[in-house]
């Protein structure tokens, strides 16, 4: 079994890559200098993270533990909180200096992004599913819809007005929730 993870050191190397992040970017960013930074050795990083992009994705957008979107008691309401909880991921001081970076990284490696899609896409997808399941409860579906579609449905926008349009994204959460739940139901 060995010994449980240190909740610290957890801490620690994510407030040691935000901060590093902040001060010289993604592309500067190593893991040598975020064990210097959290005074830990790299061995403890790496049995967290195996690669400088989950673990910079951890500390800048959400880690792998990332939790249900909540029950508003309708479509419409979740997706739009689920919206806005996209808005705020990636748009915090440490996403916004790591995602272009690692987007180009995940893109230019098949192997990168594969291992990205196991740690945090299917995470994002579970809640995902969780919201669309909770709307075919409600009898607002009468099945769930393509899970990768809606996922792009949702997310896609928030990316394109943040990072190809260059737009603050204030204010997109409703209409894009609205929008997106009149495409699920047909209204």
């Amino acid at each position: 079994m060995g010994r449980p993870r240190d909740g610290r050191v957890d801490e620690a190397i994510l407030t040691a890559t935000r901060s590093l992040l902040a001060e010289s970017g993604y592309a500067r960013l190593t893991v040598d200098a975020v064990a210097e930074r959290a005074r830990i050795g790299k061995a403890a990083i790496y049995r967290r993270y195996a690669t400088k992009q989950e673990m910079v994705f951890a500390a800048a957008v959400h880690g792998a533990d990332l939790p249900p979107p909540p029950d508003t008691g309708s479509l419409r309401g979740d997706l739009t909180a689920l919206v806005q909880e996209i808005v705020d991921h990636v748009t915090n001081p440490a996403a916004a200096a790591a995602i272009p970076g690692l987007l180009a990284d995940v893109g230019g490696s098949p192997e990168l992004a594969a291992r990205f899609h196991d740690a945090f896409v299917t995470v994002q997808q579970a809640g995902l599913a969780a919201l669309l399941d909770r709307a075919v409860a409600r009898g607002e579906l009468p099945s769930p819809p393509d899970l990768d579609l809606v996922h792009a449905l949702v997310a896609g926008p928030v990316f394109a007005t943040v990072y190809l349009q260059n737009r603050s994204p204030d204010g997109l959460a409703e209409p894009l929730g609205r929008m997106a739940a009149a495409a699920l139901t047909g209204a």
